[in-house]
């Protein structure tokens, strides 16, 4: 019986594109990202995305037979499973430890990813990666450049501005030369590389600028990803999928530019294995926020053999001199927050698990 990925793979075979975006983080948003460029542009995709995209009322849509869109997990490798014309890379890092051995063994995969591409295929590749030409050097498909660097990408930013709700504008570069103006529907610096990785793919793709700016700005995010949920005696709850420090990071970036009073996380490690493995870096993330509280580890696929422990992760944010503590279990949690949130804080509940339930239920 074929998997879901070798499934996927062979339905690619039918498409005169298939697009499949990857990354250790950004995926889903991307992946959501040109799905609405090509949706504003009546290109009738299929889409495959890894979130709920409101605008399709799920995570799949049945279209056409000329644009696939889906997002390419790592994981086990699922993504070797593809059948892509055009891969994007959006960044490289260390995660899924418990099945890769090292950043190495990841980085050979994305390669092997990456020469997945026929020799007409296009690769949309992130210049901030640690030596990007590695994933492409073996290869002959087009490869297009976006990053932070403007004197290595094709396409960047500059003049990066936030609205009230932290929502980016930004004058597009191509090839380092104004091209446009791009305001973006949802919020965080992270996004602005996002949507150059989408606008990168649209452009190839032959889409006009007016679509692409069109598809961007109407895009209000997925489901877990800095959704706002409501409010609770003022405070506002933000429920976020970040489980890896560096999406911690972009999520805490893009609460600065919120309204807040204090920044609160409620954040679930995922696995002990990553939190064992990137325990300092979580630790170091985490202390942005101006106070945290930690549940318990969700297990997921794994049991509990590595004496790794919430508790342990919140001695080492105390270390750092960050407010944090160690509650046990979801109702304690919620009765923390009830005592010590106060009107105008912004609560963040975060992670990969089921920590959203702590939210939903503050405001029942």
């Amino acid at each position: 019986m074929l998997t879901r990925a070798e499934l996927l793979g062979q339905i690619m075979t039918i498409y005169k594109n298939a697009i499949n975006i990857a990354g250790t983080h950004g995926k889903t948003t991307t992946t959501s990202m040109v799905s609405e460029i090509l949706l504003a542009a009546s290109m009738d995709p299929t889409i495959s995305v890894g979130g709920i995209l409101n605008s399709i009322g799920g995570n799949t849509r049945v279209g056409g037979d000329k644009y696939f869109v889906a997002e390419a997990c790592e994981y086990t490798n699922s993504f070797l499973s593809f059948n892509p014309t055009m891969n994007i890379i959006l960044n490289v890092k260390e995660d899924h430890l418990d099945f890769f051995k090292d950043i190495d063994d990841i980085r050979r995969s994305f390669k092997l990813f990456t020469e997945k591409l026929p020799s007409d295929g296009t690769l949309i590749i992130n210049t901030d990666i640690d030596n990007y030409e590695y994933f492409y050097q073996d290869t002959d498909c087009d490869v297009i450049t976006f990053g932070s660097d403007p004197a290595k990408s094709m396409y960047s930013a500059s003049d990066i501005s936030y609205d009230e709700l932290g929502r980016c504008t930004y004058t597009l570069l191509i090839n380092n030369e104004k091209a446009d103006t791009i305001t973006l529907g949802v919020p965080g610096l992270h996004n602005v590389y996002n949507s150059l990785a989408a606008i990168a793919a649209a452009r190839k793709l032959s889409v006009d600028m007016e679509h692409i700016k069109a598809g961007l700005s109407s895009f209000k995010g997925t489901n877990r990803r800095f959704e706002k949920k409501g409010t609770f005696n003022g405070v506002t709850i933000i429920d976020d999928y970040a489980h890896h420090p560096d999406e911690i990071r972009a999520t805490l970036n893009s609460a600065a530019h919120y309204p807040h009073n204090h920044v609160w996380v409620v954040f679930q490690p995922h696995t002990y294995s990553r939190t064992k493995l990137l325990f300092n870096e979580f630790a170091d993330a985490l202390s942005h926020a101006d106070k945290v509280v930690l549940a318990r580890i969700y297990a997921a696929r794994e049991t509990d053999t590595l004496g790794i422990s919430s508790a342990d992760l919140c001695e080492k944010i105390k270390s750092l001199g960050k407010e944090c503590v160690y509650i046990d279990n979801f109702e304690d949690i919620e009765k923390y927050l009830l005592k010590n949130c106060i009107n105008g804080d912004l609560l963040i509940t975060m992670g990969a698990g089921d920590i959203y339930k702590v939210g939903e239920d503050l405001l029942k």
